[in-house]
């Protein structure tokens, strides 16, 4: 889950010749929701995203209850750019089935995905907000830039072993997936947007096609909080998912979180409930600065004005008061 301590974007605003790319001051962890952050870690960054959880459903059609738990992990690494970031995910899942005739167990791998992801566009680099020193409401008023989301890509390829309970077909198989990613700052990154559209399993018999929206707020420097809407639709399986959640801050590169989710249907309704960790190792990573020629010099130059025109202000203030002195 992408956890918000105002990104690069702090940075950006008060050193505007410079510009960091992706890594960030604390991590960026995609826990403990489903969706998949327009950032990457930064190049040479690792990151590990770990949780368990257990999961309680109930089918009133095929008159069936299972209860188990399940694990996931996430590996994360950013690799010759700084927009790019390599991505293993893996989630393993036991379960116990209850019918009026018989019990059986099922487990096995649900998800096997590789893939990278790309930030194709991102709507902060070489922005900075200029400080308007005439208006308070300027300065406090909506800053529409807010709504141009950063816009990234993921390719990767599901990878299914034979006989896997969870996989609709007996044959192992390899099928593409694709995502897209959008992701919106808004009250200098305290409120974080981020949504995946996503094409699965494409080429099999049974595609699948869904979404995740998820809104995140950072709290303090500490704590975050996500509510999340999650669908996907096939011919196989489809459902909606609704979750919420918190992680806390342990220090810069270590994160915990708890999250719980549910649906609102009862073919099969489902309750899953879950704790995780996300853990960075970024000692090799070695800052990426950009300087922007040409722009220092116009940036200082503009200073200067806007320091004239406050001189000037004065000044008039200083006749008009005068004239009635």
């Amino acid at each position: 889950m992408l956890k918000n301590k105002n990104f690069f974007i702090t940075a950006l605003f008060f050193v505007p010749q410079l510009f960091f790319a992706q890594y960030t001051d604390v991590i960026n962890s995609n826990r403990p929701g489903e969706t998949m952050s327009a950032y990457a870690v930064g190049k040479s960054v690792i990151q590990a995203e770990l949780g368990i959880y257990g999961i309680k459903e109930k089918h009133d059609l095929l008159n069936y209850d299972a209860n188990g738990f399940g694990t996931d992990l996430t590996l994360r690494y950013g690799a010759f750019l700084e927009k790019l970031e390599f991505i293993l995910d893996l989630q393993y899942q036991m379960e116990n089935f209850d019918t009026p005739y018989t019990s059986y167990k099922k487990n096995n791998f649900r998800q096997t995905v590789l893939g990278a992801k790309y930030l194709i566009y991102d709507p902060y680099k070489n922005y900075k907000k200029e400080a308007n020193i005439y208006s308070y409401k300027a300065n406090h008023s909506f800053n529409w830039h807010e709504l141009i989301p950063a816009v990234s890509i993921f390719a990767g390829a599901n990878f299914t072993g034979a006989d896997n309970p969870y996989y609709f077909s007996p044959q192992s198989a390899i099928s593409p997936k694709v995502a897209l990613i959008t992701q919106n700052l808004f009250g200098g990154g305290k409120w974080v947007l981020v949504t995946n559209i996503i094409a699965d399993y494409i080429g099999t018999d049974y595609p699948s096609y869904g979404y995740v929206l998820t809104l995140t707020h950072g709290f303090n420097d500490k704590w975050s909080g996500f509510v999340e809407n999650q669908g996907y639709k096939s011919d196989f399986y489809s459902d909606a998912i609704v979750r919420g959640g918190a992680a806390y801050l342990i220090n810069s590169n270590l994160q915990v979180d708890a999250s719980i989710s549910t649906n609102f249907k009862n073919t099969p309704s489902v309750l899953y409930g879950g704790v995780g960790v996300s853990w960075r190792y970024d000692g090799s990573y070695k800052e990426q600065q950009m300087q922007f020629k040409g722009k220092e010099k116009a940036k200082k130059n503009k200073d200067n004005q806007m320091e004239q025109r406050e001189i000037d202000y004065q000044a008039k203030e200083r006749k008009r008061k005068a004239k009635y002195e």
